[in-house]
């Protein structure tokens, strides 16, 4: 979950319990609001990749590893984001070495990761459009982060879960929860990232849920990406870590799992770095997230490296959805 989540959404207290009757009312706004917005189909197959809670769950690396099974069986894939915490205005495509404060961390990072044509912009339909207009040959889009968004139509939904972001699973303002946990049994596929209790996956009812890792690979110099080591080097040594994620204890615990020793750097989500934020007055190596790593190119120290992560995703999860688009085109 986002440093910026209040404490008082992990537990049903006092708090939460004041907020409950604005959670009553934002969720029959939400409710009126799906059944009212009338959504805008695209010419091609539209996935959405998405999530039921406020704060990081893994959606980046989902979208990567799914844009990679989509060209794996001949498709054509282009890709839609919000671009949050970017300054654009309208739609916009994104280059992959462009500018995060202009365009938004996490496109920046999906265009670098994937070489896809991706678009920008808060009116999803109107970014696919674009994508349309200046890549005609592109034949499925994959919309990042967008589960709520209504008016865009899909064709396909997949909800990306960590069961930590889920807190007292009651809705906003009085929990983390867009929309109710019953909203699981509606999607096509549930990829947990993390262990579930079996309340969540009860909730899931017969939607298949696969199980997701994150898996790290080289390390990457952040002021020149050719430049790698094995992450295997730092094994016994002491790191600065750095994440400003939905949930950097996961960084923080992913690197302690391959042996190197954090000094946990947590900073908020999305947040836009200086220098001074990587000054730490050591010879310490530095290691930091991707979505990090893409803001602090300008300025990150030669001992400065990204973590690069793949998702791992249980066996059976690309072929559904692909048999699921698959049938579309058929059927089309």
């Amino acid at each position: 979950m986002s440093m910026s989540a209040p404490a008082f959404w992990q537990r049903r207290g006092l708090l939460a319990g004041a907020a409950f009757p604005l959670a009553q009312l934002f969720g029959a706004l939400a409710r009126w609001r799906r059944k009212a917005l009338r959504p805008q189909r695209l010419p091609v197959p539209v996935i959405v990749v998405g999530n039921i809670a406020v704060g990081g769950s893994g959606k980046t690396p989902v979208v990567d590893w799914l844009v990679g099974a989509l060209r794996a069986r001949g498709w054509r894939p282009g890709i839609v984001s919000r671009g949050h915490g970017g300054r654009i205005e309208g739609v916009a495509a994104v280059p992959a070495d462009g500018d995060p404060a202009l365009y938004g961390d996490e496109p920046v990072l999906l265009a670098r990761l994937t070489g896809c044509p991706l678009v920008i912009g808060r009116d999803r339909p109107a970014a696919g459009r674009e994508l349309l207009r200046l890549h005609p040959g592109c034949d499925v889009i994959v919309a990042d982060d967008g589960m709520q968004h209504y008016r865009l139509g899909r064709d396909l939904e997949v909800a990306v879960v960590d069961e930590a972001t889920l807190g007292n699973r009651w809705l906003l303002p009085a929990g983390p929860l867009r929309e109710p946990l019953s909203r699981l049994a509606e999607v096509d596929l549930v990829i947990a990232h993390g262990p579930l209790t079996a309340a969540t996956r009860a909730a899931a009812g017969a939607v298949p849920v696969f199980d997701m890792h994150l898996q790290g690979g080289l390390l990457e110099a952040v002021a020149a990406p050719r430049r790698t080591r094995p992450a295997a080097e730092l094994r016994g040594c002491r790191v600065h870590a750095v994440a400003g994620i939905g949930r950097p204890q996961r960084f923080f615990v992913q690197l302690a799992g391959e042996g190197i020793e954090p000094v946990p750097h947590p900073f908020p989500d999305h947040h836009h770095f200086t220098p001074a934020d990587l000054d730490f007055g050591d010879a310490l190596p530095i290691l930091m997230t991707a979505k990090d790593a893409v803001k602090c190119r300008a300025f990150a120290p030669a001992d400065c490296w990204e973590y690069p992560v793949r998702a791992q995703i249980g066996s059976g999860a690309a072929e559904r959805i692909l048999e699921k688009l698959e049938d579309g085109r058929t059927t089309a």
